[in-house]
Formats: C-alpha cells, sequence, structure tokens
C-alpha cells in the first residue's frame, strides 16, 4: 500500500512540474512572437532608408573573336528601337465654381449709368468700363384674355356674308383656350397639384373660378385625349414586350360609407404607357385584357397573373430587383452567405449597365448577356439549390432563394431576350407620382374621375418614356382634337407624343 501511495504521490509532483513547464513553455513563445513583430518592424523602417539602388551597369563589350565569327556577331541583327516615352496627360479635375445659366432663354437687360459723380458731384463723365451681371431671373405667370373679333363681310358680287373662322379651342364654346387647359392638365397630372390648390393660385391673380368649372375642364380634356389612349392601348397588345404593375387608388362610390379601395394598372414598353381602372384586382380583368396581347410580359410574381401565363401566348419575364430586395431583407440573419448571393447579383447589374453604357441593342445585346451574365446566373442557381438544405423554412433568406427556385426561368428570361429589361423598376419609378398625387389628392371623386385621370396620367408617362414636353404636346393636342379637328385632317396616330418628337426636329 505504501507503495502504491508513493507512486501517485510522485505521478502528482511530476504533473505540477509538467504544467509549470508548459506555461513556461507558452510564456516563452509569447514572447519570440513579440520580438519576430519587433524585428519585422525594425526591418520595415530600414528597409525605407535604404539608398536608392545604383543605376545598372552598361553590358560588357563582347569578347573578341577573329574571323568569320565575328563577322556574324557584328551583322546580328539589332531589336528594334522603342517609341520616346510619352508623357501621359493628367486628366482634368472636373469643373468647379458657377455654371453658365442657359442661352436659350429670354433675355431682360437693364443698361444703369450714373447721372453724376459719386465723389464731387460733377455730371462730365466718361464711359470708363462696363460692369456685367448675369442672373436667373422669373416672371410669374400672366393670366390673360384672349378676345377674337371676327370680322364679317358682305361681298360685292353675291351679297352673301362671310365670316372667318375662329382659332383654335378645345371644343365648341370653350371658356379657355388650349394653351390653357393643357397648363391645367400640366398642373394637375404632371407637377401632381390638387385642383384647389390651382384654384386658390389663380383667386391670388384674381381669377376666380368654381371648383366644378376645373372638374369640368378635366372631363373635357380627358374626353380628348382618351382616343390617343386608346391608341396606345392597341399598340400594346401589338407589341412583342410590355411591363405592369398596379396600386392602389381610393375612390369615392355614392351609398359606400366610406372610400373604396380601387386599383391602378400600369402597362408600358420603350414607346408608350398606359394605366387603367380596376375596381378590384381580379385576375379574370387581367386575362381578358391581355387576351389579344402575344408576346412577353415583365411583372412581380403574383397569382392573378397565372391565369394570363396559362392560355401560353404570354411569357412570364420575372424581375430581379424584387430579388435583390428579399436578399437585402436577409442580410441580418445571414450576412455571410447573403454576402455571397449578393455578389452574383450585382455582378449580372454591372454587366447590364456597362451593355447600356455601349448602346448595345438586339443581336449584340443578346450576345453580351449570354457571355458574360449566363455564367453569373447559373452559378447563383447552383449556389441557391446548395444552401437551400441548410436554411430553415422561416429565415428570411429562404425567402429570397425559395423566389428564384420558383421563378428562375422567369428571372433569367432577360439574357435569351433583347427587349426584356433585368428587372421592373422603371415601371414602378412610374407609380412614384402616383404616391405624391394620392397624398395630395387623396381619392378619385367617382369611378368616371379614376378613368378619366388613368388617361391623363398615360398620356403624360408617355410624354416622358418618349422625351417631349408636356404641357407643348398637350397644347399642339388639343389644337388638334378640338374645334380644328377638320382643318387639320390628322388622323391618331399623327397626334400621339411621338408624333409630335417628330415635329420638333
Amino acid at each position: 500500500m505504501l507503495d502504491v501511495a508513493a507512486l501517485q504521490h510522485e505521478n502528482a509532483r511530476q504533473r505540477s512540474e509538467n504544467a509549470a513547464l508548459r506555461e513556461q513553455v507558452t510564456q516563452l513563445i509569447e514572447s519570440i512572437a513579440k520580438l519576430n513583430e519587433r524585428v519585422a518592424e525594425l526591418l520595415a523602417v530600414a528597409q525605407r532608408k535604404q539608398r536608392k539602388p545604383s543605376p545598372p551597369k552598361p553590358p560588357e563589350p563582347p569578347p573578341a573573336v577573329e574571323g568569320d565569327a565575328r563577322q556574324a556577331f557584328e551583322s546580328r541583327p539589332k531589336p528594334p528601337e522603342l517609341p520616346p516615352k510619352t508623357k501621359s496627360k493628367k486628366p482634368r479635375p472636373p469643373p468647379t465654381g458657377r455654371k453658365p445659366l442657359p442661352s436659350h432663354l429670354p433675355v431682360e437687360e437693364h443698361t444703369l449709368k450714373p447721372d453724376e459723380c459719386a465723389h464731387c458731384g460733377s455730371t462730365a463723365l466718361d464711359v470708363a468700363d462696363v460692369v456685367e451681371e448675369e442672373k436667373l431671373h422669373v416672371v410669374k405667370e400672366h393670366q390673360r384674355r384672349r378676345v377674337v373679333l371676327r370680322t364679317t363681310c358682305r361681298c360685292r358680287a353675291c351679297g352673301e356674308r362671310t365670316t372667318p373662322r375662329s382659332l383654335p379651342a378645345p371644343y365648341a364654346r370653350s371658356k379657355v383656350t388650349c394653351d390653357w387647359l393643357a397648363w391645367l392638365v400640366a398642373a394637375k397630372f404632371a407637377l401632381l397639384m390638387p385642383l384647389d390648390r390651382v384654384r386658390r393660385d389663380l383667386k391670388e391673380r384674381g381669377v376666380p373660378m368654381a371648383m366644378g368649372s376645373l372638374v369640368s375642364f378635366i372631363e373635357r380634356a380627358a374626353n380628348l385625349l382618351a382616343p390617343i389612349d386608346g391608341l396606345h392601348w392597341q399598340q400594346l397588345l401589338a407589341s412583342a414586350w410590355m411591363a405592369t404593375d398596379g396600386t392602389g387608388l381610393k375612390v369615392l362610390i355614392p351609398g359606400l360609407p366610406a372610400a373604396h379601395n380601387g386599383y391602378i394598372e400600369l402597362y408600358r414598353n420603350l414607346s408608350c404607357a398606359v394605366f387603367q381602372y380596376e375596381a378590384d384586382k381580379a385576375s379574370e380583368h387581367l386575362a381578358g385584357k391581355l387576351k389579344q396581347f402575344c408576346g412577353t410580359l415583365t411583372a412581380d410574381a403574383e397569382h392573378r397573373l397565372n391565369v394570363a401565363y396559362a392560355s401560353g401566348r404570354v411569357l412570364e419575364a420575372g424581375c430581379n430587383a424584387h430579388g435583390l430586395r428579399k436578399f437585402r431583407d436577409a442580410e441580418d440573419t445571414q450576412p455571410t452567405l447573403d454576402a455571397k448571393s449578393h455578389r452574383f447579383l450585382s455582378a449580372m447589374y454591372v454587366e447590364e449597365a456597362r451593355a447600356h453604357e455601349l448602346g448595345l441593342v438586339g443581336d449584340a445585346l443578346v450576345e453580351h448577356r449570354r457571355r458574360l451574365i449566363r455564367p453569373l446566373a447559373n452559378q447563383l442557381e447552383k449556389w441557391c439549390d446548395a444552401v437551400a438544405p441548410t436554411l430553415l423554412p422561416s429565415e428570411p433568406l429562404m425567402a429570397a432563394v425559395g423566389y428564384y427556385q420558383r421563378h428562375k426561368k422567369a428571372l433569367f428570361r432577360f439574357i435569351d431576350d433583347a427587349n426584356v429589361p433585368i428587372d421592373n423598376s422603371a415601371t414602378e419609378r412610374e407609380f412614384q407620382n402616383v404616391a405624391k398625387l394620392r397624398l395630395n389628392v387623396l381619392f378619385a371623386g367617382s369611378t368616371e374621375g379614376a378613368h378619366r385621370a388613368c388617361v391623363l396620367l398615360g398620356i403624360i408617362a408617355t410624354c416622358r418614356t418618349v422625351g417631349v414636353p408636356v404641357q407643348a404636346y398637350l397644347t399642339w393636342a388639343f389644337e388638334r382634337l378640338g374645334t380644328h379637328r377638320d382643318v387639320f385632317a390628322l388622323p391618331l396616330v399623327e397626334m400621339t407624343p411621338a408624333a409630335f418628337k417628330k415635329t420638333l426636329g
């Protein structure tokens, strides 16, 4: 028993000594690491203080050779002379300071000259210099009366009376001109001013106007432009691609205790835009509208669109901006995995932006997408398939991964179709104006008012799409759609914003 106790005591002593030795070794390792770091710092300082390297020595002459060998050496081909190095010009810094005012603005010129000397009061002055100042100025809009005097003459030959035709007006016996009606429509639906604010502004200028009159003017304008809006809809249905999105709009309906929650839909392509109002979001309405459409539809992944896709005539194209937002929502819970998905999607958007900067269209755009974006899409697809089994169904990242797994065919359809964009952001941006208009007007006064608002919103959105000034186009269109339509005798296709753009040169 004593031997066992002694053995146990000896083992305990050895373990204690081993622990002490391990602690000493650990301290030595830490000291060595600190010394290594200090040595590295000293070496870096020494390298910075070293003298500049001496220039390379000139090449030694070749050894002396005799006879044919020397002649062959001297007749060897000499290397081509390099062109002299040219100093690259440094890029000029961007201009700073005050930018010049636009030269196309009308000039209001004032010439000021002193009457007497500011020091002695003498009036004998000679011009020594001219100091020029240029400032941006504004003149408040003028509300004017337009009086047209039509002189009636009697013919000496037949005795009949002749009265000249009046100037163009939006409709017969109208109270306002085409220019004024265009100003009102642009103020409400382009500048998003409610009619009561327009009425207040008119009152301050001394032009009292009843609210019923302003509403009547908007109704007349919508009725004039409705045929052009219908033509845009036919053009959309006949196109190979269009995009759509929707948002809510409150509408007052007689008999209901509160405003009805209606729905505004936008359909657009690169040449025109059409807003349409529906009482609800039923899929039957959408399927009926798209019955004549045969092409690709860029839209959100909504169940009500499945009816339109089921016919086979409409191909689904998704919105990658929605997928990008879903991945961003998952950034807090899975930052490492989410960074990988962002890398793929960001690279896709970079290549798409580069293609637009290069002005690629048609087959050239498709070739660019297939060569540079298709591999990224394949990598994102494989990554989603690999990471999906490791995620819980309730995780936000799983919602983003599942979105791409379910809709990958629609989300990557843009790669093989030059008409289809990478996302539906351009359509969503148009609804920013609708959202601001809702904040100002709150609701449409009736179902008919909602339909008229959609007509005018679509015409103005088309003006923005093709790049024409809204008020100038509306004036031009009202003159050709109003009382002088028979004088101009233009078909609808020649009275669209696209046709107006051609007249601008």
